[in-house]
């Protein structure tokens, strides 16, 4: 069985890597580690098909080093046990370092990341770890803290271009300019997918590939998006913070970003709901009720139909004022319910259904609001008596909130001059 396009046309020298010029550049760190030979214990994070495999056998090929090659997706702990024996039995035949790299390393558990802990902190192995994931967030600490930390970067449009040549020529196609900037941007950093993509093509019948071929081949692109990573929170984060910063338009582009890398367009419908009583609230009370309505005529239309009801909510919420106070309000008394005892409820806020309630006084001395002069019942309190009065939401000036922060002005000053 042959090996894969991207297996077979693996760089096997430093001159032929395509990318990453901050690392292995001429005179970047990490080049001038490897060229003098001298490996260390280290993570490469970045996104699918950026070289971190190839750079780690690279890295064992320069340095001399026995190169054993695991995937924490089949491996365990048996595995670690099997490959230190492997190191150490090399270090003692040969007086060679051994170089273990594990494939995405985030899917150890910290058992499993422990177990590599004696073996790099004694040298027994130089470990390097390649992952799509934060490491700070997947990997522990204590390897963390043995390991220094590379950052590969999606590879540029030039790049991937380099790579599809090199791909064209060994297999002997030909494609018209308009699909190589097609596959380009179908791969969308990613080396390895656009080798893929080009293989799938080279499997073709029709001696002359046109742009309708290459098209119907490209027809699931889906752009990068781990619907469980790092890309994922990046996005919506970045879609959260363009509405609370008004911009519609950057708020669309990032709207569009999730949607045309799969995400599901429900999961952006309940982070709108969000964004509409976090970063709007009173400022603009509508602004719940549209999002609400937005996510149920999604739920009523689907793909691609609904996808408008949530891009017209994205415009609105950004273009609405803005405020934030019943957001830090609920939490400001939430935090207070949190550290203070239960108290019982005021006697006089207390409902009376009964006639021994009644007899115990529940309810006693309350004023109904709206029989009271402008429906307001002056000096009346509403918190436990062990409390006192809290202020926990303070309106902004913006939207409706100005005209409700006027009205609970005078009602607090009316208040307080009852008293």
């Amino acid at each position: 069985m042959s090996q894969p396009l991207a297996a077979r046309l693996r760089p096997r020298t430093l001159e032929d890597f395509v990318g990453q010029s901050h690392l292995i550049g001429m005179g970047a760190p990490l080049r001038l580690c490897i060229e003098k030979g001298k490996p260390h214990s280290m993570l490469l994070w970045g996104p699918p098909g950026t070289g971190k495999t190839t750079l780690a056998q690279l890295i064992a090929n320069y340095c001399h080093a026995e190169f054993i090659h695991l995937s924490a997706v089949l491996a365990g702990v048996k595995d670690i046990r099997d490959a230190i024996e492997h190191a150490k039995s090399i270090r003692a035949e040969q007086n060679r370092d051994t170089l273990l790299f594990i494939d995405e390393i985030h899917r150890f558990n910290k058992a499993q990341q422990d177990a590599l802990l004696p073996y790099v902190e004694d040298g027994t192995v130089y470990f390097i770890g390649a992952t799509t994931e934060n490491p700070s967030f997947e990997v522990n600490n204590a390897l963390l803290s043995r390991c220094r930390l590379y950052v590969l970067k999606a590879l540029t449009p030039e790049d991937l271009k380099n790579v599809l040549h090199r791909g064209i020529d060994s297999l002997g196609m030909k494609l018209e300019q308009a699909s190589i900037e097609r596959i380009v941007q179908s791969a969308d950093g990613d080396a390895r997918r656009l080798l893929n993509i080009l293989e799938v093509l080279s499997e073709r019948e029709e001696q002359h590939l046109s742009e309708k071929i290459v098209e119907d081949v490209l027809q699931q692109d889906y752009r990068r998006f781990d619907k469980q990573g790092e890309v994922f929170y990046d996005q919506i984060s970045a879609l959260h913070k363009s509405v609370r910063g008004s911009s519609p338009d950057a708020a669309l582009y990032w709207l569009c970003r999730m949607l045309d890398g799969g995400c599901s367009p429900s999961y952006i419908a309940r982070r709108i709901v969000r964004m509409a009583s976090e970063d709007i609230g009173n400022a603009e009370p509508r602004a719940l009720g549209m999002a609400l309505s937005a996510w149920d005529a999604f739920e009523r239309l689907g793909t691609p139909e609904g996808e408008l009801a949530l891009a017209q909510v994205v415009i609105y919420l950004a273009c609405a004022p803005k405020s934030n106070a019943s957001y830090v309000a609920f939490n400001q008394a939430k935090a207070e319910v949190q550290s203070t005892p239960s108290y019982d409820v005021p006697i006089h806020l207390r409902n009376a259904p009964t006639k021994m309630m009644k007899k115990l006084g529940y309810g006693k001395a309350y004023r109904y609001d709206p029989d009271e002069p402008n429906g307001f019942a002056k000096g009346q309190t509403y918190f436990p008596d062990e409390m006192g009065e809290k202020l926990y939401y303070s309106p902004v000036e913006q939207g409706l909130e100005i005209k409700i922060k006027e009205k609970l002005s005078r009602l607090r000053d009316k208040g307080a001059k009852e008293k």
